[in-house]
């Protein structure tokens, strides 16, 4: 039985939460090496809802050639999309318990494993658009006009060049079934983004390069809801540009550079979980 629009976006703000909760939970696993959870919990909100509520999957046949793709440029981020793989039934809570551990399959960056619904490896920034240009030119090739890209890409990210060759490519083909997210949190590595190198207007940056641009409030569900389901389809790609928080949820890790990548210890796990309402 379908699901109506109020039912989805219930769906997708529990989904978040729990979310949230396994990002946390896995950056603790991650021990001594720590993980990026800054920016794992920038998009939480963007995954719960192409995860649940807008991409088309199949979970007991993860790599259904009709299937939405979703690629996370931003890679050092996978434990968020780990935590999405979780709440639709592809990977078990057993799975994330391994995170960054000998033998698992959730490294700290992504590695190509379409049976768990990992479409590539990532890791160097800046080539992830590059992918999803390429995989809407293959499925062109193949006749599927329906499936469609979607390529998350962090602000800072957008400092690489390789970003824009691909974004003029994207144009010139017309791509009209690529979505390009950019989880535009307002800090990197070095710092804030409008220190190191700004890319403002960002907007209008994308405008100009022949994508039709919509702007949202990267946490709130159903704009996100709203924003993804009404997508224009004109023959141009389309730059979703979502104005996030680095370290979401977490009050004292909210738009804190420290928390690009961190480490929890015992006492910090258990005040994180207080804070997020699980214990």
């Amino acid at each position: 039985m379908s699901l109506n629009r109020d039912e989805i976006i219930k769906k997708c703000i529990y989904a978040a939460k729990q979310m949230r909760f396994d990002v946390v939970k896995m950056t603790h696993i991650a021990g001594i090496q720590g993980a990026h959870i800054g920016g794992g919990l920038s998009m939480i909100e963007i995954t719960a809802v192409l995860y649940c509520g807008v991409m088309k999957l199949n979970s007991e046949h993860p790599e259904w050639e009709e299937r939405d793709r979703f690629i996370l440029s931003k890679g050092h981020c996978a434990l968020a999309q780990y935590a999405a793989l979780r709440q639709i039934g592809i990977i078990e809570e057993e799975d994330l318990n391994t995170f960054k551990q000998n033998d698992t399959k959730l490294s700290a960056h992504l590695s190509m494993n379409p049976a768990i619904g990992i479409e590539f490896s990532s890791g160097s920034l800046g080539q992830g658009l590059s992918l999803g240009v390429g995989t809407c030119l293959a499925l062109r090739r193949k006749n599927n006009t329906s499936s469609r890209i979607f390529v998350l890409l962090g602000d800072g990210e957008c400092n690489e060049g390789q970003v824009w060759e691909a974004a003029i490519s994207a144009a010139h083909y017309k791509l009209d079934n690529l979505i390009v997210i950019i989880d535009k949190n307002g800090m990197q590595y070095d710092g804030a983004t409008s220190d190191v190198l700004s890319m403002e207007p960002i907007s209008d940056k994308w405008a100009a390069f022949g994508f039709d641009v919509v702007t949202v409030d990267g946490h709130d569900v159903e704009a996100l809801y709203d924003t993804l389901t009404t997508l224009p389809k004109n023959g141009k790609p389309v730059a979703i540009v979502a104005n996030t928080i680095k370290g979401k949820g977490i009050s004292y890790m909210e738009n804190h550079p420290k928390y690009h990548s961190a480490r929890l210890s015992q006492e910090e796990y258990e005040n994180v979980l207080s804070e997020l309402g699980k214990v």
